[in-house]
């Protein structure tokens, strides 16, 4: 069993680590576009709300639903806010948080598998 000062040693070793694994990532051109999009966005306070708005409804429709009731209500929140998701601000916005989502869940997932953790 470990003495505390060995566990104090290992964990600050660990945010070390975990400090570098941040930088890293917020030097990645993933996460450069998706802040510049976002930036941007929230210079349009009243769209960026509409657009977190969707994200919302998307996540809670992703997390809930499933077969035909999942693509019914994907086609339903697609035609909801197709007038929006046309404006190239808001589609630069989602698809640079699209990447970037995806790079991180690239990354989870590789940690996850490395430490044997389902």
């Amino acid at each position: 069993m470990f003495n505390k000062t060995k566990r104090q040693e290992e964990k600050m070793t660990v945010e070390k680590a975990a400090d570098k694994y941040v930088e890293a990532i917020l030097s990645t051109a993933y996460y450069r576009e998706y802040a510049l999009q976002r930036d941007k966005l929230l210079k349009q306070p009243e769209l960026y709300e509409k657009v977190k708005e969707f994200r919302t409804k998307n996540y809670i429709i992703q997390t809930r639903k499933e077969g035909d009731d999942l693509l019914n209500a994907m086609d339903d929140l697609q035609r909801e806010y197709e007038s929006i998701r046309e404006i190239p601000l808001v589609e630069d916005f989602l698809a640079g948080e699209l990447a970037f989502c995806r790079m991180m869940q690239e990354l989870n997932n590789k940690v996850a598998e490395a430490l044997e953790f389902d």
